[in-house]
């Protein structure tokens, strides 16, 4: 049976962990706590990619307050690695600690660790508990859960709409949303390694596709363009070899256009032939290649065909909807309903968050449940 406190301290870490969430990806975001007699004497999080792990930080912390973290239980958010990457293994920090117990969330699915981080910790005489607020700690890092159980990558879908669906406006006004919701979405930059627009969207917008402040991020900025028609002075061309930039277009095009082609890689883009299907690319072979290439979580902020088209294929895992208070009528443009009129089968979303930025309301959440 479940000790309340146990809940209590597991959920105080969870909330640590999220401090991480934009800046430690795609490493998970990882919370720990430690207690003795029932007070808190040490915590820490993930706080950035590279950097020192959760529980090195919340023991480092405990020892800068002068307590003692022998004997304690340590409540931390994720399965300890048990292996040399970036830093240490947190199991031999957490061992020579000399804690009583460690209550972990739950498993890190990955083939370094899946369970073998509590065994280390178990074989030295650790009693450990995996499970208290699983589900919680699942969600809150599904995105990398999902790619280290299948490799493949988290897909988030993202754009802004007034209240009758536009998503364009036709009066060369370029932002539906208002400020404080644009400075959110860069927060969902900020999370992927690659960030995905169509090629009409680059030829009408003119977009940089960088997260805003960087924090250090530099994801992978790709676009869909099937007949190779990237303008060659666009921004994404131009900053392609300070911010990497992939084309994916298909095996017809870079043959019948290699001075086009040539003229892209020596940008210093990266051309990608994705083969076709029914005259477009083909999502799931694209999907596959941007997993091969480390990039976990890819944020869709293409236009409307773009969006229905990973909706309709079933590929998308989150959406995220900001909705400004605007009705634009003959003055908007591409319709979000009618490109996804080929959608199916009902979309609906678990774990909704609905906030208020401003004077626009974005709605958040995952198409599939979290076990």
């Amino acid at each position: 049976m479940l000790d309340n406190r146990d809940i209590k301290f597991i959920q105080l870490a969870l909330k640590l962990a999220q401090r991480g969430i934009g800046v430690v990806e795609p490493n998970p975001a990882v919370g720990c706590i430690i207690v003795k007699d029932d007070k808190i004497i040490g915590k820490g999080w993930h706080k950035k990619f590279g950097g020192q792990h959760a529980e090195i930080n919340a023991i480092e912390d405990c020892k800068k307050r002068g307590n003692n973290p022998e004997g304690a239980t340590i409540y931390v958010t994720l399965e300890p690695c048990c292996h040399f990457g970036k830093t240490p293994p947190c199991t031999d920090a957490i061992i020579a600690a000399k804690p009583a117990k460690v209550i972990v969330a739950t498993i890190d699915p990955s083939t370094h660790a899946g369970g073998s981080g509590i065994e280390k910790l178990k074989s030295a005489g650790i009693d450990v508990q995996v499970g208290v607020c699983e589900k919680e700690a699942n969600l809150l890092n599904a995105p990398f859960m999902k790619f280290a159980a299948t490799g493949e990558c988290w897909v988030i879908l993202k754009w802004a709409q007034s209240i009758d669906g536009k998503i364009n406006s036709a009066n060369g006004q370029r932002w539906i949303s208002c400020e404080k919701s644009r400075k959110d979405a860069h927060r969902l930059r900020r999370r992927a390694q690659g960030i995905l627009v169509g090629i009409n969207t680059v030829i009408a917008d003119d977009p940089l596709l960088t997260p805003r402040p960087s924090k250090g991020k530099k994801p992978v900025r790709i676009v869909l363009d099937n007949f190779l028609k990237t303008p060659s002075d666009c921004k994404l061309l131009n900053t392609a070899k300070k911010f990497p930039v992939l084309i994916a277009t298909s095996r017809q095009a870079i043959k019948s256009k290699s001075r086009k082609a040539k003229e892209i890689v020596d940008k210093g883009a990266e051309l990608l032939a994705v083969p076709a299907k029914q005259g477009k690319l083909d999502l799931k072979f694209l999907l596959k290649e941007l997993a091969k290439r480390g990039i976990a979580q890819l944020l869709v902020e293409g236009g409307a065909k773009v969006l229905g088209s990973f909706l309709k294929e079933r590929l998308a895992d989150e959406i995220c909807v900001y909705i400004a208070p605007k009705i634009l009528g003959t003055r908007g443009n591409a319709s979000i309903s009618e490109s996804m009129a080929e959608v199916t089968e009902a979309v609906g979303l678990h774990y909704v968050d609905i906030k208020r930025l401003g004077d626009d309301v974005r709605i958040n959440g995952l198409l599939k449940t979290v076990d």
